[in-house]
């Protein structure tokens, strides 16, 4: 799965799955830009560890939920590089309630940051692939945009966005050989996790009701974006695919 030579843009790569997916990247080859919004020492712990890996790492600022900021990202993606193998639609957020509590600066708040930062990010990231051999674009989806999760309402919603714009993308771009999927991580342990109410309950159950016996690590999520990333994942394209240790397999209660 060797990606020397490779640029790859990850939003959101601070921390949690985003770094754990940067990382990865760079033991393949490839040079990462870093993005974050409000934690530049993490941002640049992680850049430390990919240039210890002998990869360039470039850190930028960015809000994804603002389009002149994400413009910004990838401008400077284009003038570090000049192109672009790789984009990973990472960086999420959202208000952990149901869908009623939500009002309309949730919503935009929500949708924006999550699905519409892809929907753009996707459109730069193909001009930056043109040329190129081949592209890869990935975004981080989750098992709430199929299901009914507890606080989980206009996350859930734009989770859904993010698996409908990869098909359309998946569709577009394959004839210019860039590929489009979506990772659906089951329950990973992260910063993030911790917003959610009863955040140690979640734990717990989905512990109990996963078969494999363990939670999904950002490492795991790592490995499986290397893989959609590399040569050998030329004929995946327009899936979302599911990473949770079989939990999503047995019904509540089991």
């Amino acid at each position: 799965m060797g990606l020397e030579g490779k640029a790859a843009l990850i939003t959101g790569s601070g921390q949690g799955i985003g770094r754990a997916i940067a990382i990865r990247l760079a033991k393949a080859g490839a040079d990462i830009v870093v993005n974050y919004y409000r934690h530049r020492a993490t941002a640049d712990e992680t850049a430390e560890a990919i240039r210890a890996l002998g990869r360039k790492a470039v850190v930028v600022k960015a809000h994804v939920g603002e389009v002149d900021q994400l413009q910004r990202l990838f401008d400077v993606a284009r003038q570090e590089f000049g192109y672009l193998d790789i984009f990973v639609a990472n960086a999420a957020s959202g208000l952990p309630r149901t869908i009623s509590e939500v009002d309309l600066k949730g919503w935009d708040w929500s949708m924006n940051i999550n699905a519409r930062s892809l929907f753009l990010g996707a459109q730069q990231a193909g001009q930056l692939m043109a040329g190129r051999k081949a592209g890869r674009i990935l975004a981080i989806t989750s098992l709430g945009s199929t299901r009914v999760l507890p606080n989980y309402g206009v996350i859930g919603v734009s989770k859904a966005a993010i698996d409908a714009i990869v098909r359309y993308y998946a569709v577009d771009l394959a004839p210019r050989g860039i590929t489009v999927n979506a990772i659906a991580p089951g329950v990973v342990d992260t910063h993030a996790l911790t917003f959610f109410p009863e955040h140690d309950r979640i734990l717990e159950e989905t512990l109990r009701h996963t078969p494999a016996g363990r939670l999904c690590t950002p490492e795991d999520v790592g490995e499986l974006a290397a893989f959609l990333c590399s040569s050998s994942a030329a004929m995946i394209t327009g899936q979302v695919i599911t990473i949770d240790g079989g939990a999503s397999l047995l019904p509540a209660g089991v």
